[in-house]
């Protein structure tokens, strides 16, 4: 769904209707769902967001409830703020915007280190087990996220549907792996939904400074649109898929960085409080495998779609071949973590167990 970009004086404006006396305002980071901006008021430092209509305006109650749950738990977290009428966000022109406090702090896109991973996972661990006893109704969640027979059945209907793609032979051929690889994996079905960020990348979560040992010290987890209940070796999947690739999503060939796994696991499960269930920590072998496999999945239907993901322009001539580039690099990920399943599994019966 593309918009342009919301302006300088779009957020100068909404500031002043969030009740902001705002004397600076600049583009804030590199984002590619909502448009951010940072704002300097005569009221403290502030991110002002047009949020993506991909997500309902809902989900700043799930966020109000999540990070006042943080705050009792001593746990520093960015706030809404409401505007003078106590609206959690306001709508304008047809979108929605809102602002939140700024923790100050520095993102990282890519680990740099094994003591960064492992301090990143005791993070997530410690929101995950800070969210254990929060009672909230969560609303106007994107439904699915995480369906992987979903996205396998849409794969299979784009691939259908596409015949006469420019791109059809090398995704059917890709889609048929893919296919057959999911009746092989350990399924992960009836575990208990934990409530979780949604998003774990690396760069959602704040970092004390760029170098270390600043750089080993995580702050707080940021962009919460995606906080949810949801099974926790999905989460941790979503994780570890990201920060284990040193190559990132854009590349044909992935790398799973075995030490960044083992750092990881390390650090979640030595901070981790919750009292998990045998099968649920068995479980965190097979997340990551489900999850590679259903990105990959997803990059190869829109490889034909063409409508959903972002694509680079100066890299690609279309959406379809950068997305055939993504679902290839994915499955190279997903091979590489299946050859890789008895050193992680040793390394997962090595660490701590938490509870």
């Amino acid at each position: 769904m593309s918009r342009s970009p919301a302006t300088v004086a779009e957020a100068q404006e909404l500031a002043r209707a969030f009740g902001l006396h705002p004397h600076d305002v600049a583009p804030l980071g590199r984002g590619l769902i909502n448009d951010t901006f940072a704002v300097e008021s005569g009221e403290g430092s502030f991110v002002l967001q047009r949020v993506h209509p991909v997500f309902a305006p809902q989900i700043h109650d799930n966020i109000e409830a999540v990070t006042a749950h943080l705050h009792r738990r001593g746990m520093i977290t960015p706030r809404l703020r409401s505007a003078p009428d106590g609206a959690r966000w306001i709508e304008r022109d047809g979108a929605v915007w809102r602002v939140l406090t700024r923790v100050s702090g520095v993102t990282f896109d890519a680990v740099a280190s094994p003591a960064q991973a492992h301090a990143a996972a005791g993070l997530l661990a410690r929101f995950h087990s800070a969210l254990g006893d929060l009672e909230h109704r969560f609303v106007g969640l994107r439904s699915g996220v995480h369906d992987t027979p979903a996205h396998l059945r849409r794969l299979h209907e784009a691939v259908a549907e596409h015949r006469e793609h420019r791109l059809y032979a090398p995704v059917a051929r890709l889609a048929e792996a893919i296919g057959a690889r999911a009746t092989e994996l350990p399924t992960i079905d009836a575990l208990p939904s934990r409530v979780v960020h949604g998003d774990p990348k690396l760069n959602n979560v704040l970092f004390e400074s760029a170098q270390s040992p600043g750089a080993e010290r995580p702050v707080c987890l940021i962009d919460l649109d995606t906080v949810a209940p949801m099974p926790l070796p999905l989460e941790l999947g979503d994780a570890l898929r990201s920060w284990c690739n040193p190559r990132g999503e854009d590349e044909h060939e992935a790398r799973f960085d075995l030490a960044t796994h083992e750092a990881t696991m390390s650090g979640y499960l030595g901070a981790c409080t919750l009292s998990l269930r045998a099968d649920e920590r068995e479980a965190l072998l097979h997340g990551v495998e489900w999850i590679t496999l259903e990105l990959s999945a997803r990059f190869a239907a829109d490889a034909l779609h063409e409508r959903y993901f972002g694509w680079d322009r100066a890299r690609f001539p279309a959406a379809g071949e950068h997305n055939l580039v993504r679902a290839r690099g994915q499955w190279s990920l997903h091979e590489q973590v299946l050859a890789t399943r008895g050193a992680r599994e040793a390394a997962l019966a090595m660490a701590p167990r938490g509870g």
